[in-house]
């Protein structure tokens, strides 16, 4: 009795001992599972935070790209208003009434060979200004008022004795007008100062220099309604030359003419 006591309790024991083996493969293998679920779910929200990061990066660039191509379009489209947004009447009349006669007078095809305006320049002379200064501030003063731009003073390039000049010396002033501002002068120039002329019976076609450029002399430069005729000393005479890409004299009258130069018959 006592042996199979005995042998039954190493049974039950070799029994629990498998159960227990058993039971702790279960854990390993329970263990083993668990760690495949938390890698999963930690692959999960390292996939859910890469698309929250990949998501949110991008969209900020994105972002700031359409805005940076929003002002580069928006810039361009504000200068084109700006530009636009004045046109000279002169200018107007050449680009819609001159441009297509002169094509169709000399037989040009090509837009950009059409005669035009370049600029005009206005020479005041003031050999006064050797005894009296104040003069030449005054014709600085005048001649910023009617033209719309700052003159520039020129001097003597060389000393003469005779006539008590020097060389550096300030003996007059002149500006150089040209885009907008040429157009407006010209319009001002031959709708309002020439009729105001004494006598007036119209300007020469023969002051042509044989390369489409035109210069005329203003002996009273009163004929400007910028100048106020109180504040002047004493009339103070001007050139004007108008110079012009037509090439020769026959272009150039043409295209003066079709502006409204008043060229005598």
């Amino acid at each position: 009795m006592a042996k199979n006591s005995e042998s039954n309790k190493t049974a039950a024991g070799e029994a629990g001992a498998a159960g227990a083996s058993a039971g702790g493969a279960g854990a390993v293998t329970e263990a083993k599972a668990k760690p495949g679920k938390s890698s999963s779910k930690a692959s999960a929200k390292a996939g859910g935070s890469s698309k929250g990061t990949g998501g949110a990066k991008p969209s900020a660039p994105s972002a700031k790209a359409g805005d940076t191509h929003a002002a580069a379009g928006g810039a361009p489209e504000k200068q084109k208003q700006k530009r636009d947004a004045y046109v000279p009447r002169l200018r107007h009349r050449y680009l819609e009434d001159v441009v297509p006669k002169l094509k169709k007078e000399f037989g040009i095809e090509n837009t950009m060979a059409v005669p035009r305006l370049e600029r005009i320049s206005l020479n005041m002379g003031m050999g006064e200004a050797i005894q009296n200064i104040k003069i030449l501030d005054d014709a600085v003063e005048e001649m910023a008022a009617l033209a719309g731009q700052r003159p520039t003073v020129t001097r003597a390039q060389k000393s003469i004795a005779a006539f008590k000049l020097r060389a550096g010396m300030p003996i007059g002033c002149r500006v150089t007008l040209r885009g907008e501002r040429m157009w407006d002068f010209l319009d001002r120039f031959i709708s309002v100062a020439l009729p105001r002329v004494r006598d007036f019976r119209g300007v020469s076609p023969k002051s042509f220099d044989g390369r489409g450029n035109y210069t005329m002399g203003i002996r009273d430069h009163l004929i400007f309604l910028e100048i106020d005729y109180n504040k002047v000393e004493r009339p103070k005479g001007m050139n004007i030359t108008i110079v012009t890409t037509a090439g020769n004299d026959e272009r150039a009258l043409f295209l003066l003419r079709e502006l409204g130069m008043p060229f005598t018959r």
